[in-house]
């Protein structure tokens, strides 16, 4: 059973923190109104899971604050019936949120150790709408596309082709690019053979590994 304390946590989350920050889609703030954060974050910092920040987790990754899950569920202008390609499940904080959000979410996790952690999590919160892949994300998941919307939660020197060839028509991709140094969260959309793109903020996600990314390790 969870404690008011909790509840209360998340609504001056989404009050102090997401509002502030530009996040005014209702069903996003509803939706982070509910998940519980403190799930996924170690046991020990569980009552620092509502602050505004980022947070280690296992396997040298993070979990990002809650202002940039916002900004990125968001971005992707979610109606219900989309299905959604998430590249680096971590903590699976952000598949969680997408998952109250679309009809079906393809996840992948190159870490094994946290993919399974993930599951197990979300599994408990009941939700049966994720799909769980344990590979090199740079390359998607091309067995399941086209995807209306395609989110990475790492930073990659560029925006891998892989990704950008597996976006349907109209649809909209979400990543960090730049160095270790200097991030910019893009946006990117698909119109026919052109791409427009907008820069929505600056960042700090950890490397994304892999073929197309930072190259195997």
């Amino acid at each position: 059973m969870e404690t008011l304390d909790y509840r209360v946590a998340r609504k001056r989350m989404v009050e102090e923190q997401l509002i502030p920050a530009g996040v005014r889609d209702p069903k996003v703030l509803k939706v982070m109104g509910m998940v519980p954060r403190h799930r996924f974050v170690d046991k020990a910092l569980e009552d620092q899971a509502y602050l505004d920040r980022s947070m280690t987790i296992t396997s040298g990754q993070t979990i990002s604050q809650p202002a940039i899950v916002g900004i990125m569920t968001q971005s992707l202008e979610l109606k219900g019936t989309e299905k959604i390609l998430e590249i680096g499940t971590g903590s699976g904080y952000q598949t969680a949120v997408l998952a109250s959000l679309a009809k079906k979410v393809y996840t992948v996790e190159r870490l094994s150790t946290l993919s399974l952690r993930a599951r197990k999590i979300i599994y408990r919160l009941s939700c049966n709408n994720i799909e769980f892949k344990i590979g090199d994300g740079t390359l998607g998941w091309p067995e399941h596309a086209p995807y209306d919307a395609i989110i990475v939660t790492a930073v990659g020197p560029e925006v891998p082709l892989a990704l950008k060839s597996q976006l349907t028509e109209g649809g909209r991709l979400v990543i960090p690019v730049g160095s270790v140094e200097s991030q910019k969260l893009y946006l990117l959309k698909r119109e026919g053979d052109k791409w427009s793109t907008r820069i929505l903020s600056d960042c700090r996600f950890v490397k994304l590994i892999g073929k197309e990314g930072w190259g195997g390790e």
